[in-house]
């Protein structure tokens, strides 16, 4: 059986230490990187199936970190700051992160977020392959290679982007509600605070160029949620 590596990435050792403790408690293996650098080495030069990321950090900052996991790497990555305005939630998630936890913070609920990610992202995994691809409109998804492509050139997309479109486009007309969404993509409980599905259907629709066209792709249905118009 595969050992499932995890990465913190924080440059105060007390907390990396103690999210250590809890992550080994549940079979883990753990990695730690005490600035941006060490993290990416981590994770060129190790196999790692998830990344709990510090933002401020030395010599490399988490936005840039995750940049440099992004070009490798889809596996869920989770903030863990000390910032806390919406602001930064926001800017957090559309960089790329799949979650956003602010200091302080209570050790199992980090534990219950890391459990729910991995079991979703192995999930869609499992559920990806051998599925052909779903084309609509100019764009074209490669379910095993998690790869969309619009009108042949390839759009980078976030894994829990990647994970909507994919959702959406396999029932076209379907109208998915926002606790629909958050439940299937991120394998747990809606809480209703979260805009996190809003804000990714808005960089979706930037990165697909939805936000300008007239026939978008990705409709909003009033009151009920989004449907997929393929």
């Amino acid at each position: 059986m595969k050992r499932i590596t995890i990465l913190i990435a924080d440059d105060e050792a007390e907390i990396a230490d103690l999210i250590e403790l809890h992550l080994k408690k549940e079979g883990y293996y753990v990695l730690k990187a005490g600035d941006g650098q060490q993290a990416v080495q981590a994770v060129q030069t190790h196999s790692v199936d998830l990344a709990i990321l510090d933002i401020m950090m030395p010599k490399l900052d988490g936005y840039e970190v995750i940049q440099q996991i992004r070009g490798e790497s889809q596996m869920p990555i989770i903030f863990l700051s000390a910032k806390t305005s919406d602001l930064d939630k926001v800017t957090g998630l559309v960089r790329g992160a799949d979650d956003y936890m602010i200091k302080p913070f209570n050790p199992m609920e980090l534990i219950a977020r890391v459990n729910a990610h991995l079991r979703r992202y192995m999930q869609m995994s499992q559920a990806s392959s051998g599925q052909p691809a779903l084309e609509s409109g100019g764009v074209v998804i490669h379910p095993d290679q998690r790869m969309v492509t619009l009108y042949g050139e390839t759009i980078e997309l976030t894994p829990k982007e990647f994970d909507i479109l994919y959702l959406l486009a396999s029932y076209p007309k379907k109208v998915f509600s926002t606790e629909n969404i958050f439940q299937h993509v991120w394998g747990e409980a809606y809480y209703e605070t979260s805009n996190t599905v809003m804000v990714h259907i808005r960089t979706l629709r930037k990165k697909l160029h939805d936000d300008t066209n007239k026939n978008k792709l990705i409709k909003t249905v009033w009151g009920v949620g989004y449907t997929f118009n393929g």
